[in-house]
């Protein structure tokens, strides 16, 4: 029998989906699952972009430019000018979402072999990509303990060796919801010049960003301009994760121009999905105002909750729309397959995502989940009530051991 590619057998499960079986024959068994594994927000899209696909005249529904339709990529060009942020055509490539987005900047970066340093824990999916692209992944480790805070510069610089490309990190963080500062970014950017890197910033969040504080995008950085390659997608911004529209973004005109040759290899990102996006950038601005609100709200409420339970850390997070939390038990991968397996309270469930699979370092994260705070506020007070009773009598949980030996 043929064998299955080395570098097909090295890429990892989804920590995000792996256990979508279990939670799939919870809800054969009629309990109902919150689904707070994945970020996929439960916000309506904004009606202009179903209004913009239903009003589309096409006879024929063909390939659009690899580039991306003109008149879409002049309005992500639009888009980024009201954030003060300067591009031309050639600065910007539509990309089929941000996952994309990510491929071609480690294929127009990185060579077989070359390393990305990352901080852990990060999203899967960049593990994911490098593994397809040949490059090599070295993790730096943030604490929950420390808010997920980037570690000293020095610490980035011993990582850096003679096959060092890039240094790739997600602001604000999914998956801690970290919000780093111009201050961490400045001395990212310094330390990126002095040894000739690139520095790959997954902006995806760039919106959701509380407490009064300010995003920085990488590509305001002085003197960085060809050193910077910016990941983006409107699938979290407008809600609208099934449209599988992003963009790949750098004044390095080369790495755009590289982009591309992989765009036309692929021939083009989705028509249909490209239209709505053009109408569903020019939203009003109290679109974002209310979504703000509401995900502080939540945010608050599941802080709140998770620090009720006995045995939880929970660290600040100051964007996108995720924590990541330490629970009392041993292992959180078998603690979520359990809770979707084998325990219902009120009829429901919980599904969450085990942290271990955020980071690259074994052994990593065992007793960490990320949790998506994409439901209503309503539906995160269930959820919880149903974390902190699966808590109670989960036979892996410290909780639970501390009741019983007191008893």
């Amino acid at each position: 029998m043929p064998q299955i590619s080395k570098r097909g057998t090295a890429m990892p499960s989804s920590p995000i989906r792996k256990l979508v079986p279990y939670a799939d024959g919870a809800k054969a068994r009629g309990t109902k699952v919150y689904h707070l594994n994945i970020g996929q927000p439960d916000i309506p899209t904004p009606p202009q972009f179903m209004e913009a696909v239903k009003a589309a005249d096409i006879p024929v529904l063909s390939y659009s430019h690899s580039q991306g339709i003109p008149s879409v990529q002049n309005k992500f060009i639009e888009y980024y000018r009201r954030i003060g942020i300067p591009l031309t055509p050639k600065n910007l490539l539509v990309t089929t979402g941000g996952s994309e987005a990510l491929n071609f900047a480690f294929l127009a970066a990185v060579d077989l072999g070359d390393e990305v340093i990352i901080p852990e824990p990060f999203y899967a999916n960049y593990n994911g990509f490098s593994i397809a692209t040949g490059a090599h992944v070295v993790p730096i480790t943030t604490r929950l303990e420390d808010n997920f805070d980037l570690p000293e510069i020095e610490e980035f610089e011993k990582l850096i060796t003679a096959r060092t490309r890039a240094i790739l990190i997600c602001n604000p963080s999914n998956p801690t919801g970290k919000l780093y500062t111009k201050e961490a970014l400045l001395k990212l950017r310094d330390l990126v010049l002095k040894h000739d890197l690139f520095l790959v910033v997954d902006e995806v969040y760039r919106e959701f960003v509380y407490d009064g504080e300010q995003h920085v995008s990488a590509l305001t950085l002085e003197g960085l301009e060809q050193h910077v390659i910016v990941v983006d997608s409107i699938s979290k911004r407008y809600s609208a994760c099934g449209a599988r529209i992003g963009n790949i973004v750098s004044y390095n005109e080369g790495i755009i121009a590289t982009a591309l040759k992989a765009a036309q290899a692929r021939l083009s990102p989705p028509t249909l999905a490209q239209l709505g996006a053009e109408a569903v950038i020019d939203v009003e601005p109290a679109y974002f105002t209310n979504v703000k609100a509401e995900y502080v709200a939540r945010r608050d409420a599941l802080v709140r909750l998770l620090r009720d339970i006995p045995g939880t850390v929970v660290p600040q997070a100051s964007g996108a729309f995720y924590l990541t939390v330490r629970l009392p038990v041993d292992n959180t991968e078998t603690f979520c397959r359990w809770m979707l397996e084998s325990f219902s309270y009120e009829g429901a469930t919980v599904m969450m995502a085990p942290a271990a699979g955020f980071y690259a370092t074994p052994g990593l994260g065992l007793d960490e989940v990320r949790i998506a705070y994409v439901l209503n506020q309503a539906d995160l007070e269930k959820a919880m009530g149903c974390l902190a009773e699966g808590l109670k009598v989960y036979p892996g949980s410290k909780i639970a051991t501390a009741t019983a030996e007191s008893n």
